[in-house]
């Protein structure tokens, strides 16, 4: 199945998409990465879902990939005497450790960590920042405040802390059970919550031991400043603008948006935009005008994938948002502008072989009539260096690496078709040419261009490049030479 696009599309499963007529129909419409959310459901739920996708992939015959997302700690006030209380402007709160029940003048925060790193000054956001305190004074058990923002404080309210580094590890106990049971499901990606330093990225890879990629969620200012030593150690980043657009001002977050999504580009690491996409697509057939600008702006800065959470998962729409993200894309792309911006944004070092293999590959295809793009790539790093060029034409990832070939179906225009292992370079030239033919991309006496290594199946040996045409006598040849 060919798309018409070339950005990725990440659909999140929930109750509205939990049954294998819904997840097909999602994946038909135009989804190519499948989120299962660890923060819901149990792990006979997300077994279920995995085995599910599993059989769609073997049924429609494409690499599907699957991103698990750890939770991450949950900061979150006690409970109150009388459920909840109102919260006025300019009033004293206290939040402590005495696990008896709140009221208007204080409540527990069972989060000693917290209370270690506040300091006069520091702010507290309190139900995705509906109330605002201020730290006026503050100990190892206590922190008195002054209310900047007022409203409702209720049982179990999420907390963030905006201005200082938490001393918490990015993995809470439940996190570490959780990435030890879908890494041995077989999940593709691992989507890490609560990143503030490179450290945390480092430690889940450790646990994951090369069973899945790890894509670092960037949602708090601590990892917007550490974000080149957090990028140089992820697989993957997103651009979670949901706490993200608690903890900072929201004017900001177009800014950093942009910012990330061009770092990621430059160094061939696939970037995810999430949050609040199509969000009133939970409970409408069509999207705002505004929504759809917004999921425009992040596919014109040439982000890898766009992400629908509960639109997909909980909405009452959740193949309608699928289908309204997939027709936005395409008319995107079709955009003459589109290219423009795209062409004008691409950076990043080129330094090695393969560098320059895939920056030839890419002026080769633009300048001559070439149908498409297939790079060989063992571990993906090939494939992903020739969507860092973004072309103009199709790119054909092939491997034999299955895992490879779900992983990759996260980035930017990868067509990604499982083939045998290579012994020469003829074999990468004529599977090539049969999946071009194959998938729609060319047909007889046009020409595409090839990318592979020698020695073959090394990664990191890129070093080859031919125009060849897809003729039959070529596609069928049985000459091993």
């Amino acid at each position: 199945m060919r798309r018409l696009r070339n950005v990725k599309i990440v659909a999140t499963l929930g109750p509205a998409s939990s049954d294998y007529e819904t997840i097909r129909a999602l994946f038909e419409a135009g989804a190519d990465v499948f989120r299962l959310n660890m923060s819901h459901g149990e792990h006979s739920d997300i077994e279920e879902r995995h085995r599910t996708i599993r059989q769609i992939e073997e049924d429609v015959g494409r690499p599907i990939g699957i991103l698990a997302d750890l939770q991450g700690p949950k900061l979150r006030v006690g409970t109150f005497a009388n459920g909840a209380e109102e919260l006025e402007i300019g009033e004293a709160f206290r939040l402590d450790l005495d696990a008896s029940d709140g009221d208007v003048t204080r409540v527990c925060l069972p989060h000693p960590e917290i209370f270690a790193a506040l300091e006069p000054g520091s702010s507290l956001l309190v139900n995705d920042g509906k109330i605002r305190l201020t730290v006026e004074t503050c100990g190892k058990d206590y922190a008195n405040c002054r209310v900047k923002v007022g409203g409702t404080i209720s049982n179990r309210k999420g907390v963030n802390v905006p201005d200082v580094v938490l001393p918490l590890a990015a993995l809470s106990d439940k996190d570490r059970k959780d990435l030890e049971f879908v890494c041995g499901l077989g999940v593709d990606w691992l989507a890490l919550s609560f990143v503030q330093r490179a450290g945390d990225v480092e430690e889940a890879r450790a646990l994951a031991a090369g069973r899945a990629s790890i894509l670092s969620k960037i949602e708090k200012p601590a990892a917007v400043d550490a974000f080149d030593e957090i990028l140089a150690v992820s697989d993957g980043i997103m651009v979670a603008r949901g706490d993200l657009g608690v903890e900072l001002p929201v004017q900001k977050l177009p800014p950093i948006q942009k910012r990330l999504v061009r770092k990621c580009r430059s160094v061939a690491k696939p970037v995810i935009v999430a949050t609040q996409m199509l969000e009133s697509m939970i409970e409408s057939p069509v999207p705002t005008r505004a929504e759809v600008s917004d999921v425009a702006a992040a596919i014109y800065e040439g982000t890898d994938a766009v992400m629908l959470s509960a639109e997909s998962a909980a909405g009452d729409y959740p193949v309608e948002s699928v289908a309204t993200m997939n027709a936005v894309a395409i008319e995107v792309e079709s955009d003459p502008t589109y290219r423009d911006v795209i062409d004008a944004s691409r950076g990043g070092k080129r330094e090695t072989t393969a560098d320059a293999i895939v920056v030839a590959a890419r002026e080769i295809a633009e300048t001559t009539d070439i149908k498409a793009i297939c790079c060989y790539s063992q571990s993906g790093t090939t494939a992903r260096l020739v969507a860092r060029e973004r072309p103009r034409v199709p790119i054909i990832a092939m491997t034999h690496q299955r895992r490879a070939a779900r992983s990759l179906s996260l980035s930017w225009g990868l067509h990604c078709v499982m083939a045998g292992r290579l012994e020469r370079f003829k074999q990468a030239v004529v599977n090539s040419a049969r999946a071009a033919r194959t998938d729609g991309f060319a047909e007889e006496h046009e020409q595409i261009v090839v990318i592979a290594g020698v020695p073959f199946n090394v990664p990191g040996s890129t070093n080859i490049l031919r125009v060849a045409p897809c003729e039959e006598r070529l596609i069928f040849s049985t000459d091993p030479e």
